[in-house]
């Protein structure tokens, strides 16, 4: 038996029931789990970001997102797509216009909290 295992042994000698207990009775099922580290991968994509960023400060349709941020309508409508299957984005019909927004608070408080961590010292 190598250093580690031993150490590994040591510390669990003791099992701590009652925190095992709260564990098991908060841990969120597998499939919550796997579904709150996808919506997470949506987040995880920096283009993603600067249209979210676009869209919590104004309901826009797909030209000025792809003039906003230099980019193709195409590459935005992509990126839309991915945002609308992930619920963090929404679209309104006015005319022949989509205008899109944030789904909803929630979004806004993500990307806050995420943005109030990043910048802490």
């Amino acid at each position: 038996m190598d250093y580690k295992q031993e150490k590994a042994e040591e510390c669990c000698n003791e099992v701590h029931e009652e925190l095992l207990t709260v564990v098991r009775e908060t841990l969120p099922t597998e499939t919550a789990l796997y579904d709150l580290a996808e919506l997470f991968k949506v987040f995880g994509d920096s283009t993603r970001m600067r249209i979210l960023f676009v869209l919590s400060a104004a309901e826009v349709c797909v030209c000025d997102l792809s003039r906003a941020l230099n980019m193709t309508p195409s590459a935005i409508s992509h990126q839309l797509k991915i945002l609308k299957q992930s619920k963090l984005v929404k679209s309104r019909r006015a005319g022949k216009s989509i205008f899109y927004s944030l789904a909803d608070q929630h979004v806004r408080t993500i990307i806050d909290q995420g943005m109030e961590h990043i910048c802490e010292p």
